[in-house]
């Protein structure tokens, strides 16, 4: 591994144990040349799942882009880092448990928006306007209608 900030091929490592959602490894290391320390993740390869997107191209499923979705969504939000990453692991597990080989990208933004709606009501209003190209204050009034009209905590499954 070569050190983010010497860019020299020589650590060690100082600690490793299981990351917080069980499918990572994290270890602590420090580069023997400069001496500063760095975390590094170790995932175990698994059969990548490609994301059918809407013009029918594929891409690979990539983790960190959810993340960064939920990030985004989350902005300014009472919601931890550790919160975010929590429910990015669980749908990293969903979508692994849940398809072989494919996901359709309608179906993977229909997974995120469960686990967010669990998560934070703003942050899933955020995420839907976006994921579902809101074009006018109608169409929040229309997401919103069923909180409105309830009076629920937590929006309908769509």
């Amino acid at each position: 591994m070569r050190c983010p900030y010497c860019r020299k091929d020589n650590d060690k490592v100082i600690d490793s144990r299981a990351s917080q959602d069980g499918l990572a490894i994290r270890r602590r290391r420090e580069c023997v040349a400069c001496g500063r320390r760095y975390t590094t993740y170790e995932r175990a390869e698994e059969t990548p799942i490609k994301v059918i997107k809407r013009d029918g191209s594929r891409a690979p499923f990539d983790r960190d882009k959810i993340l960064r979705g939920l990030e985004r969504a989350c902005w300014k939000r009472p919601i931890s880092t550790r919160q975010i990453e929590t429910t990015v692991a669980a749908i990293e597990n969903d979508v692994y448990q849940s398809y072989e080989t494919e996901i359709e990208s309608p179906e993977l933004g229909q997974l995120v928006m469960e686990h967010l709606r669990e998560l934070d009501q703003v942050a899933f209003v955020r995420f839907a306007s976006v994921y579902r190209q809101f074009k006018s204050a109608q169409d929040f009034v229309e997401e919103l209608r069923p909180f409105l009209e309830n009076g629920k905590r937590k929006p309908p499954r769509l």
